[in-house]
Order: structure tokens, then C-alpha cells, then sequence
């Protein structure tokens, strides 16, 4: 499968069932159950397979929505970047039901002066994200939600290299003084203990290293819930996409403030 980014294409590997086939023996994740990594290993697996868009838009209910794209390169107005893969997209959703889109729905009714633009992006990777980051970084940006490294984790790429990209991603936005909040991800556990736990860390680490705020799990009270998931029992429904909304939400609180005693 090819996909299009910027005019130019790269191959994305193929995914197969045998390649994130797990067994419940082989769950040892703080106690999380097998349905817990089953949802993560299935959520993996579908970011890969979709091809998403490549161009960032500004999220439903910001005052400059209807002109994007280019409204989203002009725009002057204070903005948040949500810089990820499916989950940052929206997939299986209307565009008003994406994290990002309810995010700005907060803003809005807070009367905070902020527009978000969603730079989701389903199947990327972490260096993915990179490769696209000065773009999606144009315009007055203030704050960078890092939503990577799914499916790093499922193609089994070295955590080093994913850490680099993620560590890039930070120092660059934060030498453009832009204040960063990383969401982590978890690792199929096929890979081993040993994989799913220097994964884990990644993110941590990062975290403490350029003292940015930090959600540990993105999909933290959503994964593994039928009822907060599509059909696909893999990615979150509208209720469920309202439950991270409201987690990213407690984060940002506090960075909005700062923000905007900056201003």
C-alpha cells in the first residue's frame, strides 16, 4: 500500500494477523487483562491500515474552520497542534467528534481565544510525525499534543529510534518556545516483556527529561471498553473520544494558563 504525503510517496509495510498474534499467557502488563492489549494490538493494527490525510485542518467549531487548509497555513490566531495518528484524526468519526474538534468545543465555551488544528494522521509513526512537523507547526502555535508511537509499536521498530523522534519533535518546539504535552502509547506485548517495557518508558522518560506535561496512556479508561469503542472494538466511539477529550483537557488546563499569563 502507497501512501501520498506532500507530493511524494513511501511504502508502508504490510500488516498481517500472524505478525500481532498474542496469547493471554503472554500478558504481563501491570495487570492490565488480555482484553486490555487485545484492544491496543487491534488499534495498532487498523492506524497502519488506513490510509489517512496529509494535509492538517483546522478542528470543527474553530471561527476559521470552513477556509482551511489555508486558513490553517494564515490563521494568526493563538493555536494548539494535535500532532498524532488515528486517534488524533478522528477515524470512524465526524470531524466535530475527534478529540481535537471537542477540544476546541471547550475552548470555545471557556471563551478562551485559541483555535486547534488537527495534524492527525492515520498509520503514522513517530517519524511520520517528524517528517511533517514543520508544517504543522506553521502559524502562531502555543501548544504541541504529542499523540505518537502506536504504531511503532506494532511494527516492532526500535524504541531508540521512536524516543529519537519523539525527542526531536520536543526540542524543536520547544526552541520555537512552544509548550509541549506528550501523550504516551503501550506496545503490543508479542515483542516481550522486555520490548513493551523500554516502550513504556520511552515516554516517560521523555517526559521528565524536557519537563513537559504528560498523559501517560492516551486512551486511559477508554481501551478495552465496548462500549466506548466503533465497531471495530478498536478505536473510540463519540462517548469514548469524550472521555480522552476530558483527560487531555485536565492536562491542558494548566498550560492554557500559562499560556496565557505569558500573552
Amino acid at each position: 500500500m502507497t501512501e501520498v504525503q506532500l507530493g511524494r510517496s513511501r511504502r508502508v509495510e504490510p500488516v498481517t494477523t500472524a505478525k500481532v498474534a498474542t496469547s493471554a499467557t503472554n500478558v504481563t502488563r501491570r495487570g492490565h487483562s488480555p482484553m486490555f492489549v487485545a484492544c491496543v494490538v487491534g488499534m495498532t493494527i487498523a492506524a497502519v491500515a488506513i490510509a489517512g490525510r496529509r494535509v492538517p485542518v483546522l478542528a470543527q467549531g474553530s471561527p476559521a474552520a470552513q477556509g482551511a487548509p489555508a486558513e490553517a497555513r494564515n490563521s494568526t490566531r493563538p493555536r494548539i497542534v494535535f500532532l498524532g495518528d488515528s486517534l488524533t484524526a478522528g477515524y470512524g468519526l465526524a470531524p466535530h467528534q475527534s478529540v481535537p474538534s471537542l477540544i476546541q468545543g471547550r475552548l470555545n465555551q471557556a471563551g478562551l481565544d485559541f483555535e486547534v488544528l488537527n495534524a492527525g494522521v492515520s498509520g503514522d509513526t513517530s517519524a511520520g510525525g517528524l517528517s511533517r512537523l514543520q508544517w504543522s507547526l506553521a502559524g502562531a502555535v502555543k501548544i504541541l499534543v504529542v499523540e505518537l508511537g502506536a504504531n511503532d509499536g506494532l511494527r516492532g521498530l526500535p524504541v531508540a529510534a521512536m524516543k529519537a523522534n519523539l525527542d526531536t519533535i520536543i526540542r524543536r518546539a520547544q526552541a520555537r518556545g512552544i509548550t509541549v504535552l506528550l501523550t504516551g502509547m503501550e506496545a503490543p506485548p508479542n515483542y516481550g516483556a522486555s520490548y513493551t517495557s523500554e516502550f513504556r518508558a520511552a515516554f516517560t522518560t521523555l517526559a521528565a527529561e524536557h519537563k513537559v506535561a504528560f498523559v501517560p496512556f492516551y486512551l486511559d479508561g477508554v481501551a478495552g471498553n465496548s462500549r466506548l469503542n466503533i465497531a471495530d472494538g478498536i478505536h473510540p466511539n463519540a462517548e469514548g473520544n469524550r472521555r480522552v477529550a476530558q483527560t487531555i483537557w485536565r492536562a491542558l488546563q494548566p498550560l492554557l494558563a500559562q499560556v496565557a499569563a505569558a500573552r
